[in-house]
Formats: structure tokens, C-alpha cells, sequence
């Protein structure tokens, strides 16, 4: 759902009721879409691991996994929202094995939750051994993404419609990672608003 609130009322009201979508306006969609299932969006990318990705030791860059991981996050937020999206933040992630030099890792990801305009998606990275038939978990974060319009603006997203007890428990999960993220925002923010300008290390 790609839509936004009428200048005319900008509250927006529940999302579902009859009221709520007479004060909106589509935005570069002809369909209103006010939910979706988190299978419509789960995305998955897989990669062998070269000597060119791998530090000293043979064992995959941090930095290049955050990278795998935040690509197959976004692809799954863009197919939720059917818009552009843009990375807001990636927390909780979790460094649990090494990725060697030949390896086969796959990542998958899942929407969580949606808001009005953000989304949380969860990624998981697994190493598949293909001789054993064997994966091996190596790493998982929460990424919250932001859909936005060509100009930057922001644009409302459908909800997250879970159908599994695993979906329906990741679903709570992220409203209660939402409130932590919220706490931690705000305390951050008032903390650069009292330093001077200059490094603090």
C-alpha cells in the first residue's frame, strides 16, 4: 500500500476501517493494499564465499556479511511496501559462527512487522554444508527499513498480516524490540544535543 494521508485530515485513524481509507490518497499505486502475509515478501539470497571476501584467517568478512544481510533485508521490505526502501537502522546482530573460504551461505528474510511507513525484517544466515546435507546457523540481525517516494518522502506501507504461530510470535517480538529502539533513540539524541561540536572518544 502506497498511500498517505489528504492535507484535508491528516489524522489517520485504524488503518482498516472505512473512514481511515476515505482520508487517503494513493501514491504511485492503482491497487489499495492494506496487508500483506509475510510469505508474499520473504526474499533469499545465497553466495559462495571467495579468498577476495575473507580476511587473513580465511573467515569472511564482518563488514561483507552485514552487507549480504542488509541487501536480502531490503529486497524483502521492498517487495512488502512496493516502493523504494531505504536502511534506518540494523541492531541485534549476532556474529554466532565463522563463514570460511568456499562456504555456501544463504540468508533469508522475513517482514516482522510493519507501521505506518517502517518495517522490521528479520535475517537469518546459514551455511549449507551440500556434501553433508547440513545447515549451519552463523549469524542473525533485525533491520528496521523505511519506504519513500522518488523525491525521499516517506510513504505509508501495508500491515504485516502473520499466519503461523512462529510469524504471530515474531510479530510481538518486534513491537516489544520496537519500544526498546524507541528508549535507546531518544536517549541517544539528547546525548549529541549536549555535546559540543568535535570528536568525543
Amino acid at each position: 500500500m502506497l498511500v498517505e494521508p489528504t492535507s484535508e485530515n491528516p489524522d489517520m485513524g485504524h488503518p482498516h476501517t472505512y473512514s481511515a481509507l476515505r482520508r487517503f490518497r494513493l501514491v504511485e499505486m492503482s491497487d489499495l493494499v492494506l496487508e500483506r502475509t509475510v510469505a508474499e515478501s520473504q526474499s533469499e539470497r545465497s553466495e559462495i564465499i571467495f579468498p577476495a571476501d575473507a580476511n587473513a584467517l580465511g573467515n569472511l568478512f564482518g563488514g561483507r556479511l552485514m552487507q549480504y544481510i542488509d541487501l536480502v533485508g531490503a529486497m524483502a521490505a521492498s517487495r512488502h511496501a512496493r516502493a523504494i526502501t531505504v536502511t534506518a537502522s540494523m541492531d541485534h546482530l549476532d556474529f554466532v559462527a565463522p563463514v570460511l573460504v568456499g562456504d555456501l551461505l544463504i540468508l533469508k528474510a522475513s517482514v516482522n512487522r510493519a507501521y505506518r511507513t517502517s518495517m522490521e525484517v528479520g535475517v537469518k544466515a546459514m551455511v549449507e554444508d551440500v556434501r553433508k546435507n547440513r545447515l549451519r546457523h552463523v549469524s542473525s540481525a533485525y533491520l528496521t527499513y523505511v519506504a519513500v517516494d522518488k523525491e525521499g518522502q516517506r510513504l505509508v506501507v501495508p500491515q504485516v498480516l502473520p499466519e503461523t504461530e512462529h510469524q504471530r510470535r515474531r510479530y510481538e517480538d518486534a513491537g516489544r524490540r520496537r519500544e526498546m529502539r524507541g528508549g535507546e533513540t531518544l536517549r541517544k539524541k539528547e546525548m549529541r544535543a549536549a555535546l559540543p561540536d568535535g570528536w568525543h572518544v
